[in-house]
């Protein structure tokens, strides 16, 4: 966590007040949604997409009270998106704890996670920005339509890397896109800026969804998911995508063929993950996530505030090299 300490640095005031604001919007007089909220508020996570939009925001100006307003925003659409993830997946963990439908039923975690978005909804209006509601009102489209495009992909025979990156873009390189984007915009950036921005942040999303993706493959207490969870929720992700077009032979093909299905045994499951492994997938999978880190450093370059500058290229080196 050192290194995340070095790379909020340059808006640590900025994040306290952006946690302060998260913090009051997350508080009920409800006892039942104001013990969920402190379940929220004391697991959430590593700040990755508000630090980006602060970061940006730094870059192009000073924040605003939309600039607070949208990274409150999008944290609250980004944890509804998780609560109703968890739901869909029947994943019982988040970060290491319980899920919220784990922790109290799918019927609150489903009126909670509408909660968090109509109050994601309401912040993005109180900017006053119309592009900002209007970004805010199309990704959660976009979230919505990659979670679909996943569910979709278990009734494919085929096994597509495009169809993978089709729904990383959607489900996690969206969030990164708009921090970088609405951070850019609240501070009144050029048009150009805004754009390059919106690239920057896409560009970190596909990293930090790979490099997600590749801790599955290896056993780390540290990970907030357990090991091999993607494969036991009917999940093929880059590294075995990889192994099945380029060396897989007809059994691990109806191996990764059950897991989609979830029919799939743990053995089974243990069989393909080191048959990956063994096969370069995972290497492939790195270097893959190692080509859009580069790009996005190369955008860097662009950066005038020095200490931004550093401050994000120490946010690629995280979230590319990270353990957790």
């Amino acid at each position: 966590m050192n290194q995340l300490h070095h790379i909020i640095q340059p808006i640590e005031s900025d994040l306290n007040r952006f946690n302060r604001l998260f913090d009051e919007t997350l508080t009920h007089p409800n006892k039942l949604l104001n013990v969920i909220f402190e379940h929220i508020r004391q697991h959430r996570g590593k700040q990755m997409r508000p630090i980006l939009l602060l970061l940006v925001a730094r870059e192009f100006g000073v924040p605003t009270e939309a600039t607070y307003l949208s990274a409150v925003m999008l944290e609250l659409l980004h944890n509804a998106s998780l609560i109703h993830d968890d739901i869909v997946d029947e994943s019982d963990e988040r970060r290491g704890q319980a899920a919220v439908h784990s922790e109290y039923g799918n019927n609150v975690a489903v009126l909670v996670g509408d909660f968090l978005l109509s109050s994601s909804l309401e912040k993005a209006a109180q900017t006053g920005n119309l592009r900002i509601v209007e970004h805010i009102s199309h990704l959660g489209k976009q979230l919505a339509s990659g979670e679909i495009i996943q569910l979709s992909n278990t009734y494919e025979d085929e096994f597509s890397e495009d169809s993978y990156y089709d729904v990383i873009k959607l489900k996690t390189a969206a969030l990164f896109s708009s921090a970088a984007e609405v951070g850019a915009l609240s501070v009144a950036a050029s048009e150009k800026q805004v754009a390059l921005m919106t690239r920057f942040g896409s560009l970190l999303g596909m990293c930090f969804q790979i490099k997600d993706d590749i801790f599955d493959y290896f056993d780390n207490p540290q990970i907030g998911k357990p090991t091999g969870n993607d494969m036991s929720e009917g999940k093929l992700t880059l590294p075995v995508l990889y192994v099945l077009r380029t060396k897989a032979n007809d059994r691990i093909k109806n191996l990764a063929r059950r897991v989609r299905a979830g029919l799939a045994t743990t053995e089974e499951i243990a069989e393909l993950v080191q048959f990956t492994i063994d096969n370069g997938g995972v290497d492939y999978a790195q270097e893959v996530m190692q080509k859009y880190a580069d790009v996005a450093v190369a955008i860097l370059d662009r950066f005038k505030n020095e200490e931004i500058k550093q401050s994000l290229l120490s946010y690629i080196k995280f979230v590319s090299e990270r353990t957790i």
